[in-house]
This record gives structure tokens, C-alpha cells and sequence, in this order.
């Protein structure tokens, strides 16, 4: 059962690495919109949306359900809610825990969390990822007792359990959104389903809002995500309103923008504190002023939990900070995270492109004009109004470099991600002198 951002990674890698900004705006961050689910509008009623319910419990304890939960917003939910004195159950198929057994890598479950197993799709058991020869290398059996579907949920709805929400940060196509809230709706009092920004048709226009317009699925019945990632956003807004169909005035839609933080291994946001602490020169696309919106994967951790805490339901655009971050200021603060001593120079992309350098091997940096002008503007004033918060560009570096520098050396490649060199070290002096001379 994979998480939001391991969806996310593989289409950065895909698209964002190796394609033209044309096709990456086009093929999943930007899709076209959500006509063929316009009779369900995907939000609270305007009593509760945005706004703290008479049954909001604050800090008493809560009954968090999560599917999913072991991969990277996951346990930044789970421990966010354990420290606030709640409780959580996981439930998922077991295999990302498995995977991190196998490579001699610690648990992602903290210590006093519950786990439920089974498979999101209705018709498939827990282990019925052992059915694919990639997935299964060892070719381990099948074991005929392994649960089917949802059906330790059923099971112990059936036997009283409730939850006072449900976090689902592993949907991707309504299908299968809409067979969790189903079994859930008659035991959870909120469904906090977690989205993306890349829901919009469009990223041309800065400053756009939660009713800007959505993507539409070509195909309703899909459950592939295509060969560039294009039917992603168009998923995500579907099970945004498959899930509202179910449970309507009960449901927490969070597009969440580009999560990054300890546990990121996405490729993308830790290439700058990997690059940043080897110190030196480094090479930054764009001009200082160019926009960028990011979200510590613990800020967005904390926000889905107090929304759970205070009943608060609707749509928001989950992104930050709360004020305009240039690409200056993220450098700068991966420089400090990391305690470097490195410089930041920036180069116009198309001096770079003439260098024969990839400018899209630099990760999340787009220019902000043309299709792309407000993809790293897009409104988060609904959210911050609800609660969300953001922590220091500096601290979300520190951490996350802490982090993947915790994972052994020769794991890093393959389990981490290493963060792709953009430049090779004397390709990166040599395209900075040459830009230093044609200046001077």
C-alpha cells in the first residue's frame, strides 16, 4: 500500500528529472478538469467548513484510524498524534514494513500503535502483491490465510470499534476511496483524505484558490496512472468526491503540495541539502525572486491532526509557508540547515540550457511564467486561517539531512534515493565561469 508521496516520487522521477517543463506541467501537476464529478462538490457544509464544530474535542484523546501509515506522512501522522495523547491504528498491507525488515532498517510503527492488515482493493488480499514477480523476487508462497480487503475493518466495526477519524494517505482512484469510506462511514466521525495540488486543470495564473477548476479523468473507470502520470491529479479529485458522496459534510479534503522532510526519499527536495552541505559554488536555476512552496511533511502532520481534534471538514490547499519563499531564501536555508559554507549562484536557465546543462535536473525549481506562473503560488489562505503552520525552512533541512545521512551509506541509492547530481562538480565551475565572463 503505497503512500502519497511514493506516487509522487515516481512521477517527479518520470517527469519533473527527465522531461521537457512542457510535458511535466502537462502530465500530472496540471491536468484538465473535473466535469464528470460535478454534481458532487467535494466540501463541507458551509456550518462546519473551516470552522470549529460544537463537538470539537481539543485535547481530549481521539481514535485515529490511518490507512497506510508506514511510509512517509504516515508516521509523521502517527507520532504528530501520539504525542498529542491519541490513540492509532494502522491499517495496510504489511509490505512496506516488510521491505524495511529485509534491508535491516528500523520500523516506521511507533511504539503503542495498533495494526490491521488487509488490502484497499475489495478484491485483493494483503499479500497479494506477492503475485508479482518484481514485488516477489524471492517467490514467496502465498499464505491462504491472509485477509481479504477490508475485511478486519468489517470485522471489528462489527464488534463495536469506532474511530473518531480516518486519515487515507494511500488513495489514488475512486474505486477504491469510495469501498474504505463505505465499510468506514457507519464507524468514523471525520475521513481526512489526503490530496494534492496536482487536482488543478491549471498552474497559469498565481494566487488560485480551492475552487479553481479540476482535473477530469478521460476514462472514470481507470485505476492506471498512464505513462507520464497524467491521470494522478485527475484520481485525486475523484476520490475527493467519491468520498464526499459517502460521507457528505463529513470529510477533510488536503491538497497537499510538494511534502518534503525527514524520511523524503523522493529524490526531489533533498537534493539541495545533500548539494548545499558539500559546500563550494552551487549552482541555483532562475533568479533569486523565482517562487517555491513546499510543506514539512510534520507541519502537515500536525495540521491533519488538529483538524481531526477540531472536527474542522472542507477542501484546503495544505502548501507553505504562509508568505511568498523565494529560491533565495530555500537555498539559503538548506545552506544553514546543513551548516555549510556553500554559495548559492544563480543562472538564468536558458544560459544553462545553452551550457548543456538539464535545467530540469535541479528538483521542485520551475520558472514562474507562461503555464507555470502560479504553479508555486497557489493559495493557502483557507489553511492558515484553519490552523496550518509552518516551521523554518532551516529546521525542515536540518532534519531531513539528519535523517538521510542516518541511513547507511550503501542504502542510500537504492533504498533513500540518492539525490541526483544536476551537475557534475567541474561541469558546475566551468558553466559558472563562463557565465561570470559573459557578464563581465
Amino acid at each position: 500500500m503505497r503512500g502519497t508521496i511514493e506516487i509522487a516520487a515516481n512521477f517527479s522521477k518520470g517527469s519533473l528529472m527527465n522531461t521537457s517543463r512542457r510535458t511535466f506541467l502537462a502530465s500530472g501537476l496540471a491536468v484538465a478538469g473535473m466535469a464528470a464529478m460535478t454534481g458532487i462538490t467535494g466540501c463541507a457544509t458551509a456550518q462546519t467548513e473551516g470552522k470549529k464544530s460544537s463537538s470539537a474535542k481539543g485535547s481530549s484523546k481521539l481514535r485515529i484510524l490511518i490507512l497506510g501509515g508506514t511510509g512517509f506522512l504516515g508516521p509523521a501522522c502517527s507520532e504528530s498524534a501520539l504525542a498529542r495523547g491519541h490513540s492509532v491504528t494502522l491499517f495496510n498491507r504489511g509490505r512496506t514494513e516488510a521491505r524495511r525488515k529485509d534491508a535491516g532498517r528500523p520500523s516506521n510503527v511507533p511504539d503503542g500503535t495498533e495494526v490491521v492488515f488487509g488490502n484497499r482493493d475489495p478484491e485483493k488480499t494483503a499479500d497479494d502483491w506477492k503475485k508479482d514477480p518484481k514485488q516477489n523476487p524471492k517467490n514467496e508462497p502465498l499464505d491462504p490465510n491472509s485477509p481479504k480487503g477490508l475485511s478486519q475493518l468489517a470485522e471489528k466495526i462489527k464488534g463495536g470499534t469506532k474511530w473518531d477519524a480516518v486519515i487515507d494517505t494511500s488513495g489514488y482512484f475512486p474505486r477504491i476511496a469510495m469501498a474504505s469510506a463505505t465499510v468506514l462511514a457507519p464507524a468514523v466521525d471525520q475521513y481526512i483524505f489526503v490530496s494534492t495540488l496536482s487536482v488543478y486543470a491549471k498552474n497559469d495564473l498565481p494566487d488560485k484558490d480551492e475552487s479553481d477548476q479540476l482535473s477530469v479523468l478521460s476514462d472514470p473507470k481507470t485505476e492506471d496512472f498512464g505513462a507520464q502520470f497524467e491521470n494522478y491529479g485527475g484520481g485525486k479529485a475523484a476520490c475527493e468526491a467519491a468520498v464526499e458522496a459517502v460521507m457528505p459534510g463529513r470529510v477533510t479534503s488536503m491538497r497537499a503540495g510538494f511534502i518534503v522532510g525527514p524520511r523524503d526519499n523522493s529524490k526531489r527536495f533533498m537534493y539541495w541539502p545533500v548539494r548545499a552541505s558539500q559546500g563550494g559554488e552551487m549552482i541555483v536555476p532562475g533568479t533569486e525572486t523565482d517562487p517555491i512552496q513546499i510543506v514539512d511533511v510534520r507541519d502537515l502532520a500536525d495540521f491533519i491532526v488538529h483538524c481531526a481534534e477540531h472536527k474542522i471538514m472542507g477542501i484546503y490547499n495544505v502548501t507553505g509557508p504562509k508568505d511568498t519563499l523565494t529560491m533565495k531564501a530555500f537555498v539559503d536555508g538548506c545552506i544553514a540547515g546543513t551548516g555549510s559554507k556553500a554559495k548559492a549562484v544563480f543562472i538564468p536557465d536558458s544560459f544553462l540550457e545553452a551550457q548543456g546543462v538539464n535545467v530540469g535536473g535541479f528538483p521542485l525549481w520551475i520558472p514562474p511564467t507562461g503555464e507555470a506562473a502560479g504553479f508555486h503560488r497557489r493559495s493557502n489562505k483557507k489553511a492558515v486561517a484553519a490552523g496550518l503552520t509552518f516551521r523554518p525552512i532551516a529546521d525542515t533541512a536540518k532534519v531531513a539531512f539528519e535523517w538521510y545521512n542516518s541511513v547507511p551509506e550503501n542504502l542510500r541509492a537504492g533504498l533513500v534515493g540518492a539525490p541526483p547530481q544536476s551537475i557534475e562538480p567541474a561541469k558546475e565551475a566551468e558553466v559558472i565561469k563562463a557565465f561570470r565572463e559573459k557578464k563581465g
